[in-house]
């Protein structure tokens, strides 16, 4: 349920809106428990996915760091090869 909740800080090129309401996304559904929310709660859910990605955004930018940036497709093929590694090709 959690796999687009992903490391978005200090990355080239800088995360986007899309990747941390995707993260935003996961997170709501995991901490509900549910990944679709019933009518009755629909709007409650989407407000707490904007709250938290507004707030993640906040986060990320106010963030700083020395190290330099990460480069997304060397970190990709880093999680491939873990991912091969643990569950076989």
């Amino acid at each position: 349920m959690c796999r687009n909740i992903k490391t978005l800080f200090n990355f080239d090129p800088p995360v986007t809106e899309e990747e941390i309401r995707a993260a935003s996304l996961q997170f709501v559904r995991k901490i509900s428990g549910c990944t679709k929310p019933s009518k009755a709660n629909e709007r409650l859910f989407l407000d707490a996915v904007d709250e938290v990605a507004g707030i993640s955004t906040r986060l990320l930018l106010s963030l700083e760091t020395t190290a330099p940036p990460r480069n997304r497709e060397i970190e990709a093929a880093k999680a491939k090869a873990r991912a091969a590694e643990r569950f076989g090709d």
